[in-house]
């Protein structure tokens, strides 16, 4: 089970909160300030865990650590039955490692950006239990800086370490040739098994507000903006009593973002153009019109607060784009467009109607969707058609706070559970193959590192057996 550690990509967030790195002086580590009292991390037993498990450059890892670990893993619901002591430490010392290498290459994160995350997250677990006393209650903090500056120390060590392993791997690819060598590799009766699949294709109707509609959120924006300006109003009670943004409303409409966020480009080109304290005009986005506040600038990172209001679209129009979409069901069932046709002409959501309507997976932009891992709404809008049967018109309402659509459906191509085959399946091989490269990537560069850099472990932690070399046998 030594490679099982490897399948934690990630340490949850409660799991990273209690996790503490701390930078020392290596030099002033020996094996007499190891002094501990040990158990098996899996006994579950209560003890005193106070010593230095292992030392990776310029971070120490605690026997606590470990412990932490193991218990904010089970916490979070993770099988930890068959997790050892050793894999934990093991899989912390790569962490450490891949910080301390980040530094040395000079992959550095600013502090403006270590604190925008944490300040989402102690936004985001506030909002999830109801006060910043709770939250420290819970992780057992006396105070808000105590607890941001821990939050502060696991964040920078996170972000350092997804740099570095980044970076290890940025530039590797593999050519048809790799992967086709990678599949004839493994055994016949080795190979993977696909799960069934399923390509889905889509005609898309996105009703319109009128005009008229959209003059009346903008005049709302205007007269809030307005209040706020003139008489001092509080832009966070606008928000909260009017946005219709579901994931910012019940916060006042606060977001913290740097350029690189995933917002759309509009809201950014907007947010990036304020001074502190100024109000936007309105603007339209995909998803209706807005007006931002910001609240603060540091450095490459922005504070703003926002309110989201939506033209109204009358019950006529949706029942209009229903009607349509029902129309142009009835045509490809008589015969008179293919399904691909229909949505190259008539079709309102342009990222499918080019390509005959077929939906692709966003995992990995190929256009089969495994029936296990689909989303369950999508998989809700098609488990019931048959081939080459067309859905009715479906309602669709966006939860990211977009307009609402309609669709109708079809399942293009139904792929039962099979063996993996080259040329039926050579996206997903292709997948394998380049992640099997990143991996021996990862190992060449991980034994190269341990090799350079001082790393010191705790007697009693010697005979582990470790993936890596960390003992230096």
């Amino acid at each position: 089970m030594k490679n099982k550690i490897r399948i934690f990509s990630v340490l949850l967030f409660g799991a990273a909160l209690s996790v503490s790195a701390q930078e020392i002086d290596s030099s002033e580590v020996t094996s007499n300030q190891t002094e501990t009292v040990k158990d098996t991390v899996t006994s579950g037993k209560r003890f005193k865990l106070d010593g230095i498990a292992a030392v990776i450059g310029d971070y120490v890892i605690l026997d606590s650590d470990i412990e932490k670990t193991l218990i904010d893993l089970r916490s979070q619901g993770a099988s930890t039955e068959d997790v050892t002591h050793c894999q934990l430490l093991g899989k912390l010392m790569e962490d450490r490692l891949y910080a301390h290498q980040a530094v040395q290459d000079s992959l550095l994160v600013s502090d403006d950006q270590v604190n925008g995350t944490s300040d989402r997250q102690i936004q985001q677990l506030t909002s999830q239990v109801g006060s910043i006393e709770k939250v420290l209650k819970f992780y057992k903090k006396p105070d808000l800086e105590s607890f941001r500056a821990e939050l502060f120390e696991i964040n920078k060590l996170r972000m350092l370490s997804e740099k570095m392993q980044s970076k290890i791997v940025e530039e590797i690819e593999v050519t048809p040739e790799e992967v086709r060598q990678f599949f004839y590799k493994i055994p016949e009766d080795e190979r993977p098994v696909f799960g069934a699949e399923l390509e889905i294709s889509q005609i898309v109707k996105q009703p319109e507000p009128s005009d008229e509609e959209k003059q009346k959120v903008v005049d709302r924006l205007n007269t809030i903006k307005q209040d706020v300006e003139e008489n001092d109003a509080s832009f966070n009670v606008k928000a909260i009593l009017y946005s219709q943004d579901p994931g910012s409303k019940s916060k006042g409409g606060f977001y913290s973002m740097t350029r690189q966020t995933p917002f759309v480009k509009e809201f950014k080109d907007v947010a990036f153009s304020l001074r502190e304290g100024e109000v936007s005009d309105p603007f339209e986005t995909q998803f209706g019109y807005h007006i931002i506040l910001v609240e603060k600038i540091r450095g490459q990172e922005v504070d703003l607060r926002h309110i989201l209001l939506q033209p109204e679209v009358s019950d006529e129009v949706m029942l209009k784009a229903s009607k349509e979409l029902d129309s142009i069901r009835q045509q490809v069932l008589d015969g008179k467009y293919t399904f691909a046709e229909a949505a190259l002409n008539f079709s309102d959501e342009k990222e499918t109607k080019f390509d005959g309507g077929l939906l692709r997976n966003p995992v990995n932009f190929d256009s089969k969707f495994e029936l296990t891992k689909m989303d369950p709404t999508l998989y809700n809008q098609v488990r019931n058609l048959k081939d080459g049967e067309i859905s009715r018109p479906t309602r669709e309402d966006d939860p990211r706070g977009g307009p609402s659509k309609f669709k109708i459906m079809q399942i293009s191509n139904r792929y039962d559970e099979h063996k993996a085959d080259f040329a039926r399946d050579y996206i997903k091989i292709q997948e394998l193959a380049l992640r099997d490269k990143q991996y021996k990537a990862v190992q060449e560069w991980m034994a190269e590192k341990i090799e350079d850099v001082y790393i010191h472990v705790d007697s009693e932690n010697k005979d582990c057996d470790f993936s890596n070399n960390w003992v230096k046998n």
